[in-house]
Formats: structure tokens, sequence, C-alpha cells
């Protein structure tokens, strides 16, 4: 299996992520499947080349496949990107550090540093999110 990184450093397959986040997110029962024509559609590509990517996706285990008849229908699965979170949130979280350690000096309790603590991270966690949807349903290039 290709390492995680390497798969989601190619741009048409992260669009392709980002259009299977978009209907992750819009579903309002079930895992928000797309058809490979609505991807060729929503992205202006090719379904040979969708296909080649959508089959690099679901070998790394990014996303997953249902079929019907000659249909298939394909879905985020996000536990595979825990793998890039975790390894993303040590550098976010660098100011967060800083930020601590500001705080030690300022002479506030322990239980205050962490309360701090807590929010900071939540709002690093929750702005790297944002920009990341954000991103991912921008202009195309």
């Amino acid at each position: 299996m290709a390492d995680i990184f390497d798969v989601v450093a190619d741009t048409t397959r992260r669009d392709i992520l980002g259009v299977l986040l978009d209907r992750h997110q819009a579903a309002t029962e079930g895992i928000g499947e797309i058809s490979v024509s609505d991807i060729v559609a929503t992205l202006g590509l090719s379904q040979p080349t969708v296909s080649k990517h959508l089959k690099v996706l679901r070998e790394a285990g990014l996303v997953g496949v249902r079929e019907e008849g000659q249909h298939r229908y394909y879905h985020l699965v996000q536990q595979p990107l825990e793998v890039i979170e975790d390894w993303l949130i040590p550098f976010l979280s660098v100011d967060i550090a800083a930020d601590a350690a500001a705080l030690v000096e300022a002479g506030l309790g322990a239980e205050q540093r962490a309360f701090a603590e807590s929010i900071g991270k939540t709002f690093a966690d929750t702005a790297y999110k944002v920009t990341s949807v954000v991103k991912s349903v921008g202009p195309k290039k």
C-alpha cells in the first residue's frame, strides 16, 4: 500500500477527497455517497482519470465503494486521515506550547493553564478543519 502522504500529495486526489467530504457533510442520512459520473461532472475531469485516482484512494483505504449493478458509489473514509492529523498537530500546536509557557510565567494556576491549553488546542484544531474545508471548496486551479 502506498504511503498515505504520497496518496494525498496528488492535487486531483485531494480534489476528489474534497468532493467526497462535501457530500459527506451534506448527507442528512447515511454516509454521503456519490457516483463516479457525479465526481466527473463536478471536477470536469475524464472518467478514466477519476477512476484511476479513485482506485489509488480505495487501495489506501481513504474511500469506500458500494456497487449497485454497473454503478459504483463512493464515500469518504476518514479514519486513515487521522494518521496525517496526528502527524500535523504537533506542528500546528507550536504556538500553543509557547502560549502555555507564557501562562506559566503569568502565574496562572495549573487548572487555569489546563483550561486555557484545552481552549487553544480546540481552536487550533477547528481553525485547521475550517481552512481545509474552505480550501477544498475554493476555486480549482
